[in-house]
């Protein structure tokens, strides 16, 4: 599961690599340890920390994920002050050899778990399944252009442009564009903790329930 350069905006495979090594060390966790939590391979684990090979977005989910933590603070080191402006060539940008684009929109913010993102998904491209996260992880999606289909649990759902979702982060998701245009979507995700319980759901005919 590797492809061309996941990063656009500076950061490379080396310094990535130290940023998972030293969360996973933090954690006190194992590269095998780490290897099984995300579902990945340990040689991979251990390539991706040596900076010799390039995750695909969705192994480096699968990584941040495990670790309890998102892509973004893999990817940043944590803002200071209380304002922070990220200009467009600031943004950390991931792109996968399968044709779609993550951009990643929000600062990372001292123990704050949150990531706003702007993504772009090809023309018949199927972006993957995303791992559940954390207990008690929101995730809300707003879709700009084009059509998404958004499966949570094996579940499908068509979001045309205008349309909003919000669904548990701590199930299964999927994104993939089925039309021969580009489909462009904000998520907003706000991880949960280990040991935490979701008494905050929404209810009405606003969930995906249809």
């Amino acid at each position: 599961m590797t492809g061309e350069s996941v990063l656009s905006s500076g950061l490379s495979m080396a310094e990535l690599g130290q940023r998972v090594r030293a969360e996973r060390r933090a954690r006190g966790l194992s590269i095998e340890r780490l290897a099984d939590l995300a579902g990945v391979s340990r040689s991979m684990v251990s390539d991706i920390e040596r900076g010799a090979k390039t995750p695909t977005v969705l192994v480096l989910d699968r990584l941040a994920t495990a670790l309890g933590t998102s892509i973004a603070r893999l990817l940043d080191e944590p803002a200071h002050g209380a304002m922070r402006v990220l200009r467009h060539a600031e943004q950390r940008v991931l792109r996968d050899p399968s044709g779609w684009e993550r951009r990643v929109l929000s600062p990372v913010l001292g123990d704050v778990e949150f990531e706003f993102m702007r993504t772009t998904i090809g023309p018949g491209v199927d972006a993957g399944e995303f791992a559940p996260h954390a207990p008690g992880s929101r995730e809300y999606l707003a879709v700009e252009r084009g059509s998404l289909r958004l499966t949570i649990d094996g579940r499908a759902h068509t979001l045309e442009a205008g349309d909003s979702a919000y669904y548990p982060g701590d199930r299964r998701h999927a994104f993939a564009n089925d039309d021969a245009t580009d489909c462009v979507y904000y998520l907003a995700m706000e991880l949960g903790t280990p040991g935490h319980t979701n008494h905050h759901e929404p209810s009405g005919k606003g969930q995906l329930d249809d």
